[in-house]
């Protein structure tokens, strides 16, 4: 387990930097959770985090403005929220492969 944790917070900071290039703000929404998500979510094993979205001070809330940070999170092997309406979910370790 440690590993994939390792690894999604690798790809976490591959994201975060991304999004500040592409000229996104982030803040951090739920990462770790011991409840208050569905059963056996990712929160609970450090393998999920919910991102807080801003561009020009506005927040980005919609999953389409959150498509490009999806995009690009799952071209680096993440599961994007954004393919069951929640856009601001980014985790790492379902198994799950979306064209994109």
């Amino acid at each position: 387990m440690i590993e994939k944790q390792c690894k999604f917070v690798l790809m976490v900071s591959m994201l975060i930097q991304w999004a500040h290039v592409q000229g996104y703000g982030i803040t951090f929404g739920d990462a770790y959770a011991t409840s208050g998500h569905k059963e056996h979510s990712f929160h609970y094993n450090r393998l999920a985090i919910d991102l807080n979205l801003f561009r020009d001070g506005k927040y980005l809330e919609t999953t389409e403005e959150h498509a490009p940070l999806g995009h690009y999170w799952e071209s680096l092997g993440g599961t994007w929220g954004g393919r069951w309406s929640d856009g601001n979910h980014y985790s790492y370790g379902e198994g799950r492969r979306y064209g994109t």
